[in-house]
């Protein structure tokens, strides 16, 4: 779901916000690492094991590895995961679940020559400058190695979707969730959009794709409302925006009988490195 600038207000229009500038946000989600371990959906196997398949060898890097989330499969599919991560609070999450994780914006990060097979990013790319990130995966990256960055995309049921975008413009008005929650995969063409012609600036990528794998998941109205407070820029809500926004949303989801099935769009934009010339 795209986020919430650091001070959201009136004036903002969502085509303004450039995720990667609002570093509040882009460190907020260290606030509760369990409940974003907890809450946060998993990413579907068949992109995992896509993503595995393209890549040269195992040693992967997470851009933005949080508490593990993205990692986790990878590592179950057999690769060796190291992560970056700018906030030191989901970096202590992820090292108690046995992963190496190094403190830093991925921008300023160094490689100390280090190199990898495949660099991802779930849920973060757009927190990172997609010009200069795309650079410093391409400074990584083995011959053959693969960049793949992906999101997933949440498509709550029509009524739903109306009545989430209802609450967000009365509580919220101005920042991009009432757009966003009626049509969160255009919502999302802006962030491709900007991942992509970063990844097309180095000139040292083949042409981005895009791979996208549908799932669903069934929420009650108390997992979703667990699942709210993670989302961006969500945790520097003032509490009795934070309250407003959760009982509007539980009211919705009580209208329609107390729980829904989301569906998922995962949207994956990757790339390999392009052969040297002779």
């Amino acid at each position: 779901m795209p986020t919430l600038p650091p001070h959201p207000d009136r004036t903002t229009e969502p085509t303004q916000v450039e995720p990667h500038r609002a570093r509040e946000a882009a460190e907020s989600f260290g606030a509760d690492p369990e409940r974003y371990d907890r809450t946060r959906p998993r990413y579907p196997r068949a992109l995992i094991e896509r993503i595995v398949a393209a890549s040269p060898g195992p040693e992967v890097l997470d851009v933005g590895i949080g508490t593990g989330v993205s990692a986790e499969p990878f590592r179950v599919a057999g690769c060796r995961v190291r992560g970056v991560e700018v906030d030191a609070r989901m970096a202590a999450f992820a090292r108690s679940r046995g992963f190496e994780v190094e403190v830093a914006r991925f921008e300023d990060w160094e490689p100390a020559g280090r190199r990898f097979d495949a660099v991802i990013a779930g849920m973060t790319w757009h927190w990172i400058d997609p010009a200069a990130g795309a650079a410093k995966a391409a400074g990584v990256l083995r011959p053959g190695g693969r960049l793949a960055v992906f999101w997933n995309v949440q498509q709550p049921p029509p009524e739903l979707a109306a009545a989430f975008s209802e609450v967000y413009a009365r509580v919220l008005p101005g920042t991009p969730f009432a757009a966003a929650t009626r049509d969160a995969l255009a919502a999302y063409e802006r962030i491709l959009a900007a991942a992509a012609a970063g990844i097309d600036a180095t000139a040292a990528f083949t042409e981005p794709e895009r791979w996208r794998v549908d799932s669903e998941q069934a929420y009650t109205c108390e997992q979703w409302l667990d699942q709210v407070p993670t989302f961006g820029g969500h945790s520097t809500l003032p509490a009795q925006a934070m309250a407003e926004l959760l009982q509007g949303i539980g009211a919705a989801i009580d209208d329609v009988g107390g729980g829904f099935m989301m569906r998922y769009a995962t949207v994956a934009l990757t790339a390999t490195i392009r052969a040297a010339s002779p």
